[in-house]
């Protein structure tokens, strides 16, 4: 990592976005992400598309549900989703490492509304219809705000995988035929950070979120103003990643580095709350891939800095994600159950004890 540098890299991603842009464009566009995965496994991006009105009407719809009465939020509870698992929950019951968060949220998948699509049929866990808050003018305000952004930065998401794939000197499109096929599992949270949690007696050193690394393959995240964020860096030290506007910060995935051998590492990050009079909202969307691939290496002729030893004692989870053999539905479910364990025994999504 450049000795100097102290923040995170900001990328100008339209040259991927734009059909006609020059080949050296794109090309010098990879090399940035490259050097960015190589270097801190995170990055902004700018330039991105997604309209600015888009993300404002996403903020403060947001804001309006978090503000309700719990028993108002508590209608589209996750208990009420079955095994789609979509839905609201509140503040403490989602775990990291064990410990309950400082947030409250909203979980989405993709939208599956026909009972005869093949993963509702056969009762597969995490796909299905969402629940979405009744806010805005009508029923539907908030759900058509909510399904745009997905749409608009999955296209994002896909169009990043595109650079990444040519930085790891891959086809342009060698994730959407290998990894992301038809149907790529798309999960997008909204999270709400409460400024009154860490002011609470007993809460004054815990974190929003704590340290961890995201399972899957690209995270894209947009934030509020508050900021909060913080990454870990190869020399251990916590530097924030603040919001910038108009840009989303974008951060590889445990799987995309079991994918390319550890050339690429995912890299710890945690939250907390930065303001004591205002809740921080933020919105990840985790574009990983489908359900059903098998999560294999992917060739990296030329690459002969990779190291895909089993590492689960360094790891912040104690868990290597090299070890790991099946497809990417078995790993996902895994993850989550750990994350809502009682949902999990309810649904009996999975046994006891097997997570």
């Amino acid at each position: 990592m450049p000795h100097q540098q102290t923040s995170l890299p900001i990328i100008d991603v339209s040259p991927l976005l734009i059909t006609d842009s020059s080949a050296s464009s794109q090309e010098e566009t990879a090399r940035q992400i490259h050097q960015a995965c190589r270097d801190w496994g995170f990055f902004y991006v700018k330039n991105h598309g997604i309209p600015m009105k888009l993300q404002e009407e996403l903020i403060d719809f947001s804001r309006e549900f978090f503000a309700q009465p719990l028993e108002n939020k508590m209608k589209i509870a996750m208990s009420k989703g079955g095994r789609a698992w979509r839905g609201y929950f509140p503040v403490g019951n989602e775990l990291t490492s064990g410990k309950p968060d400082g947030k409250e949220g909203l979980y989405f998948g993709t939208e599956i509304d026909d009972d005869n699509h093949s993963k509702v049929r056969n009762k597969i866990p995490l796909h299905g219809r969402n629940q979405f808050p009744s806010i805005g003018k009508n029923d539907d305000e908030f759900r058509h705000v909510i399904l745009t952004y997905m749409i608009a930065v999955e296209n994002l998401g896909r169009l990043i995988m595109s650079g990444i794939a040519r930085s790891l000197k891959l086809d342009v499109d060698f994730f959407d035929k290998n990894y992301f096929r038809n149907e790529p599992t798309c999960l997008f949270r909204i999270f709400n950070y409460p400024a009154s949690f860490c002011q609470q007696q007993g809460n004054e050193n815990l974190w929003g979120v704590g340290e961890h690394t995201d399972y899957g393959m690209l995270t894209i995240l947009l934030q509020d103003d508050i900021g909060g964020l913080q990454v870990k860096t190869s020399k251990n030290e916590w530097i924030q990643a603040p919001s910038i506007s108009n840009t989303f910060v974008c951060n590889i995935g445990d799987m995309l580095e079991r994918m390319s051998g550890g050339y690429y590492r995912s890299t710890p990050h945690r939250v907390r709350n930065l303001s004591t009079t205002r809740d921080r909202l933020s919105f990840p969307f985790f574009l990983d891939p489908n359900w059903d691939a098998e999560v294999l290496p992917v060739p990296m002729e030329g690459v002969t800095d990779t190291n895909d030893n089993d590492d689960a004692e360094h790891r912040w989870d104690k868990t290597s994600v090299h070890t790991f053999h099946g497809t990417y539905g078995d790993y996902l479910l895994k993850k989550v159950s750990r994350v809502f364990p009682d949902l999990a025994q309810e649904q009996t999504i999975i046994g006891p004890g097997s997570y």
